[in-house]
């Protein structure tokens, strides 16, 4: 598989982002996230993190997979 170096840091900054965007998201949802970082106990700080984090990788995984799914034909 021959990946192109673009589209790599394409997939890598779009779903840090989306990720990033959806954590925070969640996190406010959930009531963990607070205006100000100093605010926010250890364990929200740690619960946002862990949520960006993870929604981070899971929005990379995707879109690498629609992405580079098509170089395999």
């Amino acid at each position: 598989m021959d990946t192109d170096w673009f589209a790599l840091q394409m997939v890598v900054a779009l779903g840090s982002l989306s990720g990033s965007g959806i954590g925070l998201i969640i996190g406010f949802a959930l009531k963990k996230q607070k205006s100000r970082w100093s605010a926010m106990t250890r364990h929200e700080k740690f619960i946002n993190i862990a949520c960006v984090t993870l929604c981070s990788v899971i929005c990379s995984a995707v879109l690498a997979y629609y992405a580079f799914a098509g170089l395999q034909n």
